[in-house]
Parts: C-alpha cells; structure tokens; sequence
C-alpha cells in the first residue's frame, strides 16, 4: 500500500471511529431527552414525533457506520468522550455529563428545557455544516460506502435541529444562540479537528473496541 493509500484508509479509519462513537452517544442520549419532552410537552404530541425520529435517525446512522466497519472487517478504533462533540457542549451548559443530567429538573425548570432544546439546534446545526465539508473531501468521494452514509446523514439533518427552533419559537423562548454558547461550540469544533482527530490518527497504538458499544454499553468506559 502507497503513501496516499495508507493515508486515506487510516483517515476514513478514524473519521469513522469518532462518528459511530458519536450517533451512538446521540440515540442513547435523545432516551433522556425523551423523557423530558414527553413529560414537558405531553400536549404536543407533533414534536414528540419529531425527537422519536432524531432519536431513530441516529441509530439509522449508527447502524450504517457499524455496516461499513463489518465490510471492512474490522472494528473501530476506540476513542473516549474527548471525541464527542455533544459530551463537552452538555459540560460546559449543565456542567456535568450527559449520564448525570437531572431530567427531573430540567423538566421542572422551562429555562433548563430551553438551554437544552438549544444545546442540541446548535449541535445539530454544526453537524450539518460538517457534513456538507466532508462530501466534498476526496477522500470520502473515493469510498462509495462512506460516500452513500454521509449522503443519507445530510438528507436527516436539517429534521434533526429544526423541531428544536420550531419548539423555542412557537413557545416564545430563545432559539438565538447566546455568545457563550456560540464560542462553547466553536471552540469544541476546532479542538476536535486541529487537535483530538489529528492525534487519534497519529496514535497507531490506539486499540480496537472489542464489542460492538450496542450490544455492550460499557465498551467505551472500559
């Protein structure tokens, strides 16, 4: 294997890596936001829907990356939660992570709601812009599986964050960013694709999960 070939599959190696671990953190997390949407807007059974379907989207997109890593015949690199975008913005916002967030207090307290229906636009938001960023990149363009996963991720997102504007909106709360949280995912983005990625990649000790994280949840935290 050339120099550019090596390249491009440790590339699209850790790419994929850092996104199943990613969609797998989404639809396991979007259980607890379920809870809060349900209990704070049972009369709203439209948006409800709608965080159904994010919620199963990103199994959806899970799934695919697994597929693409069985193909591959191989598993995914393992990385931690310093990967995930949505980890760090839930720290930074509720100062805590996404496993202790207090559902009950967020559903008692409709600012608390509303930080979150905005923490996840915001992520969202930037998940599409990154999308459209990697078809684009050659080396997505030359793997017809990857490819075919981003295109389906790019046709989801837009039903992925605009609920969450739709809910702000429609119920008089904020769905403008604040500075803070503008600065929070900037900052994430940039320390995630000048720092983490690039390090992850040039880690060739970095080991393999050993199971697949959906048939045992514990495989990140081991």
């Amino acid at each position: 294997m050339g120099i550019a070939s090596a390249f491009r599959a440790r590339f699209l190696d850790v790419l994929a890596s850092i996104y199943i671990y990613n969609e797998h953190r989404g639809y396991t997390s979007l259980d607890r936001v379920l809870e809060a949407v349900r209990a704070r807007c049972a009369d709203n059974p439209s948006f409800i829907a709608e965080v159904e379907k994010h919620r199963a989207d990103e199994e959806k997109h899970y799934r695919m990356f697994k597929r693409w890593f069985e193909v591959q015949g191989k598993m995914p690199l393992k990385v931690d939660r310093t990967c995930g975008h949505i980890d760090h913005f839930i720290e930074s916002v509720f100062g805590c992570t996404i496993d202790d967030l207090d559902t009950d207090a967020i559903i008692a307290d409709g600012d608390e709601f509303e930080k979150l229906c905005r923490v996840i636009m915001i992520t969202e938001q930037r998940g599409m812009d990154q999308v459209e960023v990697l078809l684009k990149n050659p080396h997505i363009l030359s793997d017809r599986g990857m490819t075919s996963i981003f295109k389906v991720v790019e046709r989801d997102e837009p039903s992925h964050w605009m609920p969450y504007d739709a809910w702000l909106r429609a119920n008089g709360r904020r769905p403008k960013p604040r500075w803070r949280e503008l600065w929070t995912d900037y900052w994430i983005h940039k320390s995630l694709m000048l720092a983490k990625l690039p390090a992850v990649f040039l880690d060739r000790r970095s080991p393999r999960l050993t199971a697949w994280p959906d048939e045992d949840p514990t495989v990140y935290a081991t």
